[in-house]
């Protein structure tokens, strides 16, 4: 169930899951400014409230119905929906089929900063008119951001992708995204920085001491130079060094701590998520390729 006293948490909350047991509710904080929700309604949601937050969020089943700036709104499976801080709004399923949905609470403070990196000047926040809106780039960012592990590069990454997303969603959006200036040797020190902390996760802060960019700077044109995002390059030069580690027989357990993951746990979920195996069964068959000899000891 949601973390009721959170910043970002509807009015109304409590009721709608009283009255509907079989609805549920999964909050929580990605740190730094983020927060992340999944739910699923068949009965009535929330009544009408606001947020200090941007609200981004993904229909994935059914149809998501809600009032907002004055006018009903509908959002189908695949639509984004931006709500803008300080908007009043309500939110149910459309229909008797149910509503299930992914959602991102976002600090304004952040998409500020994003922003006037983007466009290389200050701005009014982006503000989408239109609160429903098909966006290849805000789905995908949505749908990344609980696919991914999240480590503060991630979130990084991901408040530069949706900055991008509100501006190219925004009609009047004069603020036009600014040049790029690509610092390659900034981003050299970036990638060898990585490439020698691959046992470990790196802080953001880390990278601007490393490179003299401001984070979302960095994340911005890491992508641009080496086609990933400073998280997604490191996490798979950890993972290339926790299969290394797997490859010499060591147990699970040691290979996930020793490539900087908190547990086994953890490293099962994002190996599997990032290879599409688990570590155990990559392991086992290994171990077949070479005549048993790794020995399957996770």
């Amino acid at each position: 169930m949601g973390d009721t006293g959170s910043r970002s948490s509807g009015v109304g909350l409590e009721r709608s899951c009283d009255e509907a047991p079989s609805d549920w509710i999964r909050q929580t904080d990605g740190g730094g400014g983020v927060e992340f929700l999944e739910a699923w309604f068949q009965g009535p949601a929330y009544h009408k409230h606001r947020h200090d937050t941007y609200a981004i969020g993904l229909t994935d089943s059914g149809v998501q119905a809600f009032d907002y700036r004055g006018a009903a709104r509908v959002g189908l499976p695949g639509q984004v929906t931006v709500l803008h801080p300080d908007e009043v709004h309500d939110g149910n399923p459309g229909t008797e089929a149910g509503l299930g949905y992914r959602l991102l609470y976002v600090e304004p403070v952040l998409i500020f900063a994003a922003v006037r990196l983007l466009t290389g000047k200050e701005g009014a926040l982006p503000f989408v008119r239109d609160p429903v809106v098909t966006s290849a780039k805000l789905a995908t960012a949505i749908r990344s951001a609980f696919d991914d592990d999240r480590e503060p590069q991630a979130m990084d990454d991901l408040v530069v992708q949706l900055a991008e997303g509100l501006l190219e969603a925004a009609p009047s959006s004069s603020q036009s995204v600014a040049p790029r200036h690509l610092n390659v040797a900034a981003i050299e020190r970036a990638r060898q920085f990585l490439d020698a902390e691959k046992s470990r996760a790196v802080r953001s802060w880390e990278l601007e001491e490393v490179t003299g960019l401001t984070r979302f700077d960095l994340s911005r044109q890491f992508r641009a130079v080496m086609g990933t995002s400073p998280y997604r390059y490191l996490l798979m030069r950890r993972l290339a060094f926790a299969r290394s580690l797997i490859a010499q027989g060591r147990a699970l357990v040691e290979v996930a701590l020793e490539s900087g993951f908190a547990d086994q746990a953890h490293f099962t979920r994002v190996f599997t998520a990032a290879l599409g195996i688990t570590p155990a069964r990559y392991s086992l068959l290994g171990a077949q390729r070479n005549g048993g000899s790794l020995g399957l000891r996770g």
